[in-house]
Order: structure tokens, then sequence, then C-alpha cells
């Protein structure tokens, strides 16, 4: 695969069995100030058709790999084989909707900082609400009281810190880590980390991605001046119980990555059955 121009910015997405979500993601693609190609990379879904249908009306080029990479694994395929002119890739989910400065605002961004390694915009849902885009690194605290308490106490102190989108500011600003739904990453901080690691299938890769830019010293910048629209995650609501068991895995990952080393590993054991107890109790609860 090469890039069909020498483009400095290229759009990634990924699709498993999510074609009925495409043509309005690539329609807003399409409508933006700045509307670069776009790659679409399949994760081995059984509408490939229906997703290169869709993929021709619009020029995009369609991906398609022989199994299911999960996020992280699929946007990397798609990563390693641009060509070396590209240097800003937005990497965003297909039930996303764009607005039309999106991507020019965000390339803006990256342009003028130097220092960035992505940035994010506002993310909505449907109903217009905010979505919680911009977050801090999970902590042992912050991380054990979300999980616990959010579910029976949702506006918990533990919570409110982990999703919080803090104060509303109309300039960029800096963050831990940004929702993988809609990102603009620097193609050379991309790379110098290594993309996204692909021992987290779905989840958390997104986390990861904030935390190995920061100990490389890129910063994360949330761009609350543009906005984009997110509906939810289409390709996973009939396979809840499977995802909710992947996410705690992911969950587990990342925290056993951060608080590694021999001395902690009591507190990596105690994640690893919280987290398991936790997941069963879920998947019984059909949450």
């Amino acid at each position: 695969m090469s890039s069909p121009s020498p483009a400095s910015t290229v759009v990634v997405t990924v699709s498993y069995n999510s074609s009925g979500e495409l043509g309005g993601f690539l329609e807003s693609v399409a409508r933006g100030e700045l509307a670069p190609h776009t790659y679409i990379v399949d994760n081995a879904s059984a509408d490939i058709d229906a997703t290169r249908e869709i993929a021709s009306h619009y020029d995009a080029t369609v991906v398609a790999l022989a199994d299911n990479r999960g996020y992280g694994g699929a946007i990397n395929a798609a990563v390693a084989e641009l060509a070396e002119s590209v240097e800003f890739i937005l990497i965003s989910n297909p039930d996303v909707r764009l607005s039309p400065d999106a991507v020019a605002a965000l390339v803006a961004t990256l342009r003028e900082r130097e220092d960035a390694g992505a940035v994010g915009p506002r993310v909505l849902n449907e109903d217009g609400t905010p979505y919680p885009s911009a977050r801090s690194f999970p902590s042992l605290r912050t991380g054990v009281g979300h999980a616990v308490f959010f579910t029976i106490w949702p506006g918990n102190p533990w919570s409110k810190r982990y999703l919080a989108n803090r104060e509303q500011v109309d300039e960029p600003r800096p963050v831990d880590w940004l929702s993988g739904s809609c990102l603009l990453v620097r193609r050379s901080a991309f790379d110098a980390i290594g993309g996204f690691d692909e021992g987290y299938f779905m989840y958390f890769e997104d986390v990861d991605l904030g935390y190995r830019l920061a100990k490389a010293g890129w910063k994360r910048l949330f761009v609350p001046t543009t906005s984009v629209v997110h509906s939810g995650a289409h390709s996973t609501t009939t396979e809840s119980a499977r995802m909710i068991r992947a996410h705690h895995d992911s969950a587990y990952r990342y925290l056993s990555k951060k608080y590694s080393g021999p001395l902690l590993a009591p507190i990596r054991w105690v994640l690893r059955l919280g987290l398991a107890v936790r997941a069963r109790y879920l998947t019984r609860r059909g949450l």
C-alpha cells in the first residue's frame, strides 16, 4: 500500500462490521475544510464487500486484514505503509462525525506546537453533551475508586478526577491522555514510540499511547475549540460480555506496566484478582 498523494495528512479508521457507519464518517471527512485521504482498515469483518462499496464512493483506500488485530494493531498496520511525506495522522472511530473545521484546526495546532505529539478535539455525544475525552492517567487511587464506585455513585470524587475535562477553556491545554475515538498524532512521535502497543486488543491502547508519549517528552493537547460527535461503540454492542472482559484485561495490562518491578508484585496480584472479580460481576449483571 502506498499513499495516493504526497499530502501531509491522512485519516485512518478501523472497521469491524462497521460498514453501516462508514458512509456518514467519510461524508464528514469529505465536507471538511481539510479533507485528507482516508484509509479504512478492516479487521476481518463479515461485511467487507459493503465496506469496499462505500469506500469506492469516496475514493477511500480499504486495507483488508486477514485476522482481527484489534484497534491499535489495525492502526499500526496502516501507518507502517504510509508514505514518508505523511506528517500527521487523524485516528478515528468510524462512528464519529467530524465538524467541518476539525481536521484543519487540529493540524494547525500541531504545526504551531512542535512539542506536541498528539492533539484531540472536544468529543460530544449525540445529544450534544460532552464526552470525557481528555483525562488524567489512572492511578491506583483514582482507578480503584472509579472502578468500585462509579456504577453506584457516578458523582464520586475519584470518577470526577479520572473522567473530568476540567474547566471550560477556549484554547489548547495539556492533558494526560486523549480518547482514541478521535485524535491527531504527529507521525514522527507516533513512530518514535513504536505506535500503539498491540498487546491491548481493545481499550486502554489510547491511555498507554498517552503515557508513552509523555515518557518520551511529547505533550498531549486538548483542543476544545473544535469538536466531533461520537455515537458510540456500534461494533461491540452485540459482544458486551467479551468487551467487559477485554476492558478489564487491558486495565490490568496498563496498571501492571505502570506499577512494575518485583517489589510491587503484591499490588499486581491484588489488581488482577480485583479486576477479575469486577469483570465477572459486571458480566453477570449485563452492564
